[in-house]
């Protein structure tokens, strides 16, 4: 009887028991751009995952997924975000996963895009070489944002990855495997928050092949899904070599034949095919290995036997399962044939100022929802008008991240890299070391890093930190942070220049106050995130602005006062 409800699910999803009745296709390779200015087109589409099966999706500049962006360290980009989604509600956000940019450049949930505006963040390309992504964050949209097709590659270039001799051709021996699982209602249309993931797929396509040349290859791992965990491997056994983590290169090249990834993370891996012409290998993942807790696992139970509603009828849990086919061919004219074992140098933080804890909870108690949540963290829920942790710049901190539930979560925090420096109050395992920005914390355990908030700073908009099971964040289980410059002489923070005027209630929502400490004729100008001029004026003293109508978002208010311009911040929620 299980087994006709397993079929009735997959075939009522649009899948077929099996997607050989659909043969396999070639592996689509994301387009490139490079240069300085980037223009992102986030639209409508339709996808036709499976031959004679209209999808509808969202894509930037084209109908799913989003070009692989390839920039430079130190340069600076702008980034032409223009919303053309149609329907109700198609506000969106993008945010570059791991790059270390500006508060107001990050794409966070505060950094909305409205239907028909664009927004053009200008910042420097301050990482290392590596492999990152970009995605929607908006509140509560996230899932359906991302499931349905939003997101793309980033590839970071520096001298130091230039010197070592590694694949590096993009499409040819250097390979974006985005590594993804999708669900399908009766209507063939996307479907979020449900345990039918049952669509394996990379890059976009269905039970895909790729042809490989018999040398050594680069594959950059992105598990871009909502909720699973892969436990990457190939067949046989073959070992490959892992050369990345989430913020770039290792110290040293690691051999591994297993290598999880939970998602929102990713690495980048080396595989030697030389004297494999004419054999087929195949990346799979290794689900039956998963210990209990992790999302994938076969029996994904809680206290008193709890379990997720249809978790068991989802045929990949505790399976073994293939997700890329390599077909391998002649090598190429240049091929890379060996694989070096130094890399580069990093340092890890090891002396911090301060600690924080941060416990991940069930918002109600049960064995239910230990399980499938509403989850918190430290026990309060994402709020828009609240910032949850208030942190220096240039601090060093040590965070503790306790999973009291009984699901892995991978917990993300954006602005930073960080070092792990403990797993349980063990050792931490070699493929975890290096600079990461996600980490997956076991159920009832705890993981500590160490990290430094560097370079920016800003008073009134917050970065995020949550857990990247995106229903997960969606629910609530996401907090912010703002970083804060201090007097370097006295230690006090310093929230405003000392220019006499004040702006409150910031963040806002009905009315916007601008005072002055004197008794003087000043002039504002307001301006959107787009460099529209909404509201200009002459005041005198004080100013009382009703903004309910105005869209969520970051504002700058120019005040002109005789021979002096002051600029401040405002966000609408």
């Amino acid at each position: 009887m299980k087994s006709e409800i397993k079929k009735y699910i997959l075939i009522a999803a649009g899948i077929s028991v099996s997607t050989v009745l659909f043969g396999q296709s070639p592996l689509f390779i994301p387009s490139t751009l490079t240069g300085t200015t980037f223009n992102l087109d986030v639209q409508n589409g339709t996808t036709q995952f499976y031959p004679g099966i209209n999808t509808p999706t969202y894509g930037i500049n084209g109908a799913l997924l989003a070009p692989t962006l390839i920039v430079n360290k130190w340069d600076w980009v702008t980034m032409n975000v223009t919303n053309n989604l149609t329907g109700t509600g198609n506000s969106t956000t993008l945010h570059w996963h791991g790059l270390h940019v500006p508060s107001m450049a990050d794409g966070g949930p505060h950094m909305i895009i409205n239907q028909g505006s664009t927004w053009s963040p200008t910042f420097q390309i301050l990482n290392n070489a590596g492999t990152f992504w970009y995605h929607p964050h908006g509140e509560n949209k996230t899932d359906r944002q991302v499931s349905k097709g939003i997101a793309g590659m980033i590839i970071v270039k520096d001298s130091t990855e230039a010197a070592l001799n590694l694949p590096r051709t993009y499409g040819t021996d250097d390979f974006p495997v985005i590594v993804q699982t999708k669900a399908f209602d009766v209507l063939n249309q996307i479907a979020i928050a449900t345990e039918m993931d049952t669509a394996v797929m990379v890059n976009g396509t269905v039970n895909p092949y790729l042809n490989a040349p018999a040398q050594v290859i680069r594959m950059r791992l992105l598990n871009g899904s909502s909720m699973r965990s892969y436990n990457f491997g190939f067949t046989a056994n073959k070992p490959f070599t892992m050369i990345a983590t989430d913020g770039g290169l290792r110290d040293s090249a690691l051999t591994l034949t297993r290598l999880i990834l939970a998602p929102g993370e990713r690495a980048e891996i080396l595989l030697d095919l030389q004297g494999m012409q004419g054999q087929t290998i195949y990346l799979k993942s290794f689900s039956s290995e998963f210990p209990n807790g992790i999302y994938g696992t076969g029996n994904l139970t809680g206290m008193g036997g709890a379990s997720i509603p249809d978790y068991n009828l989802n045929p990949l849990n505790g399976s073994d399962f293939s997700i890329l086919q390599l077909n391998i061919t002649s090598p190429t004219l240049n091929p890379v044939t060996t694989i070096p074992t130094t890399l580069t140098t990093t340092t890890a933080w090891t002396n911090y100022t301060t600690s924080r804890t941060f416990t991940l909870a069930p918002v109600s108690m049960g064995p239910t929802p230990m399980l499938i949540g509403p989850f918190d963290i430290n026990g309060a829920v994402f709020n828009m008008n609240v910032i949850n942790i208030t942190t220096y710049l240039n601090s060093v901190e040590k965070w503790r991240i306790t999973n009291n539930t009984s699901i892995a979560h991978p917990f993300h925090i954006h602005d930073v890299e960080f070092d792990i420096s403990s797993v349980n109050g063990g050792a931490v395992p070699a493929y975890m070391k290096g600079k990461k920005d996600v980490v997956l914390v076991l159920p009832n355990q705890y993981v500590e890093f160490i990290t430094k908030f560097e370079d920016f700073a800003d008073d009134s908009i917050p970065y995020m930190y949550h857990c990247h099971l995106l229903h997960h964040e969606d629910d609530g289980m996401m907090g912010s942070f703002r970083v804060i410059d201090t007097n370097a002489t006295t230690g006090i923070v310093t929230l405003v220049s000392n220019d006499g005027f004040t702006l409150y209630p910031n963040p806002g929502t009905e009315i916007m106050n601008i005072t002055s400490s004197g008794n003087e004729i000043f002039s504002i100008a307001i301006f959107n995130s787009i460099g529209e001029i909404i509201y200009a004026a002459d005041t005198i003293s004080n100013c009382q602005l009703p903004i309910a109508s105005w869209n969520n978002g970051l504002y700058f208010i120019k005040i002109n006062l005789g021979v002096k311009t002051f600029a401040k911040k405002f966000i609408k929620q």
